[in-house]
């Protein structure tokens, strides 16, 4: 198996702490427009996270009218909760720590790219690599993948995405590209027992140790 060269993060409920107002944000628009129970449909939303917002949707009300009312709900409302969150001295240490050792560190996102793009910018004590959010058919997933291969010049199995979501291992999975669960969202049991032997953390510094 070839050497890790590049490490690629979700964003949400990975690098920022954003998934516990998102849920109740999705709960909130979800309930409000589609009468379900609020606790359910926060439990949807993290079951289903991973996934851009409205494809969520597709999971949770399939091909209802009203999801696309409810994305931009969401969409709207999220924006004040994302940019009340900074990095913070975990990820600060564990970027700085991969750089060192040489790796190429990339952010993921479905955030749409705009979003994504000021976050970063206004965090100027850590660097990024590549920054990729959402934007018109470039997606968190095999897009991005894709993308950061070709213009690093990696085989699949030369990336590690790092990410919070039972969807973030499925994606990886999907595309050959290796996966640590970042714990929070799902315990360390969740993803085992979905993909098993896979490796889990509770901190990103953890992948200082497990990282070559």
């Amino acid at each position: 198996m070839s050497r890790v060269r590049a490490v690629m993060f979700d964003f949400d409920g990975t690098l920022v702490d954003t998934m516990g107002g998102f849920a109740d944000i999705a709960a909130d628009v979800i309930h409000r427009l589609f009468g379900l129970d609020r606790a359910f449909a926060r439990a949807e939303y993290l079951r289903t996270s991973g996934l851009p917002f409205r494809q969520q949707l597709e999971v949770i009300c399939p091909g209802d009218d009203r999801n696309d009312l409810a994305s931009d709900q969401f969409e709207a409302r999220k924006q004040e909760g994302f940019f009340a969150e900074h990095f913070d001295d975990d990820v600060k240490l564990a970027i700085a720590g991969l750089h060192q050792k040489g790796l190429r560190v990339i952010v993921s996102s479905n955030n749409f790219q705009e979003l994504v793009d000021q976050f970063v910018a206004r965090e100027s004590d850590v660097s990024f690599d590549m920054v990729l959010g959402a934007r018109s058919n470039f997606f968190k997933g095999a897009d991005h993948f894709r993308h950061v291969m070709e213009v690093l010049g990696l085989a699949a199995d030369e990336l590690l995405f790092v990410g919070d979501s039972l969807n973030d291992g499925l994606k990886a999975l999907e595309n050959h590209v290796r996966f640590i669960g970042r714990t929070g969202t799902f315990t360390a049991v969740d993803f085992t027992r979905t993909f098993p032997g896979v490796l889990t953390v509770d901190r990103l510094t953890s992948l200082l140790d497990v990282i070559e």
